[in-house]
């Protein structure tokens, strides 16, 4: 009997939804019909209907939005590929291009260029109100060709006046050094086989000092994100077992998980992640899992706080949709949306002259960002009320010291003591969790 009565109450929500849906579209044909027939110029279809689509996605959330050709091509370069540009991660606010990182080593990462600052011209013309792929494509160019950027950073009273040389940004996502008897991997983008370079360096590493190191630091710092299958993997270079991250989409069964296998390729040796406010998605899925399986010491300053997974749906060969489809949870369940990764250990990047007055820039600054479900507010978490009397040093001490990366530094000691301490160390080699299942390739961007 319920079953019977279900079915025609159904079928009658169904006919409302369909005949909701009809009337919404009758009156998008209205507004098409108006603007081909009075707009003040000829508008062609494509250029109506690729204007409607994108409107549909920017209105749902930050990431979401339409790959035009040359956009998709950009995603596709991003992944796989090289360009040439200037290397920054930027994204649009209020009309106005902002950065949210730099790539390490890149002309935007030499000149000084951080994450929050506002890129107003581009060889003095103005681009407030530009279309994002249009101020990007600007920016890119033929490698040594110059292009003038002016800056304006909040809690500066001048913008500053850049000139920079395109360079062929490589997609090479891992480089290597040894220091103190330490490796240090530095993870600019989780783009194509990011884990296989990254395994590759860390050999690389043992090899240079023929055993190996004390211990190591991945350095995660202002590393926007990339692919989620990459990141899983960096986690399960340093995991022997239990889950990295689960995806959960609109429905409740829509859950998949991703687990580690067996095989800690850093030796069950003590390591550091580094991260800052420019560190997102992908790497915030590596710092929580690291973080939550106590494999890791998470050191630095609160993530991005990008929680979300995007999924590349291609609607042809030149075009595409990249649609927020779930969040992702770290290994205990956290959300990182808006509230970002924080880390274990708060180290300030005080030997950057400007990182007391420059304004701090995260995902829930993001205009129609998606709200955390879990409603917590982490900032009481960032407040350190027992402050190492280091921190209260100015740049200018710090240098004169000769350290030129803080947190690079106060990594470095931290990594020595572990090392020194094998107690300590084992503490956290800790990793449990059942074995999970494999899951399709997402971009976390």
């Amino acid at each position: 009997m319920g079953l019977l009565i279900a079915v025609p109450m159904t079928t009658s929500a169904m006919a409302t939804v369909e005949s909701q849906t009809r009337n919404e579209l009758a009156r998008f044909m209205g507004v098409f019909q108006q603007v081909k027939a009075n707009y003040v110029e000829p508008v062609s279809d494509d250029a109506l209907i690729d204007g409607a689509i994108s409107g549909m996605l920017t209105s749902l959330d930050p990431h979401s939005g339409y790959l035009d050709v040359r956009d998709f091509a950009n995603l596709r370069t991003q992944t796989d590929g090289e360009y040439g540009g200037l290397g920054l991660s930027v994204t649009m606010e209020d009309g106005a291009v902002k950065v949210i990182a730099p790539m390490a080593g890149t002309p935007g990462d030499r000149a000084g260029i951080k994450a929050g600052d506002y890129i107003t011209h581009i060889d003095g013309v103005l681009i407030v109100g530009f279309e994002l792929d249009e101020a990007v494509e600007k920016m890119r160019g033929r490698p040594g060709t110059d292009v003038r950027l002016t800056v304006v950073r909040p809690g500066r009273d001048e913008p500053m006046q850049l000139n920079l040389t395109r360079e062929e940004i490589q997609v090479r996502p891992v480089t290597w050094e040894v220091r103190d008897n330490v490796g240090v991997l530095t993870l600019s983008t989780f783009s194509a086989r990011a884990a296989e370079e990254l395994r590759s360096a860390m050999v690389s590493v043992e090899r240079s000092l023929g055993r190996r190191p004390a211990g190591w630091i991945l350095d995660l710092r202002s590393n926007p994100g990339g692919l989620l299958d990459e990141a899983v993997n960096v986690s399960d270079l340093f995991l022997e077992r239990g889950e990295i991250v689960s995806q959960r989409g609109r429905r409740a069964g829509d859950v998949e998980r991703y687990s580690a296998h067996a095989g800690d390729a850093a030796g069950g040796l003590p390591v550091i992640v580094l991260i800052d406010a420019g560190s997102a998605s992908a790497s915030e899925i590596v710092a929580g899992a690291l973080q939550d399986q106590h494999r890791a010491l998470i050191m630095g300053e609160t993530s991005f706080g990008k929680g979300s997974v995007q999924t590349v749906v291609p609607l042809s060969d030149t075009t595409a949709l990249r649609l927020t489809t779930a969040r992702y949870y770290t290994p205990s369940g956290r959300s990182v949306q808006e509230g970002g990764i924080v880390p274990d250990i708060r180290v300030p990047q005080i030997s950057d002259p400007d990182y007391r007055s420059r304004p701090v820039f995260r995902e829930a600054d993001l205009r129609r960002h998606l709200v955390n479900e879990t409603a917590i507010d982490n900032r009481a978490v960032e407040e350190d009320t027992n402050p190492d009397p280091r921190f209260s040093q100015t740049a200018e001490q710090v240098r004169a010291q000769g350290i030129e990366d803080f947190q690079l530094h106060y990594a470095l000691q931290t990594v020595t003591r572990l090392a020194n301490n094998p107690r300590l160390a084992a503490g956290m080699r800790r990793s449990a969790g059942p074995a999970g299942r494999g899951t399709p390739v997402r971009t976390n961007r």
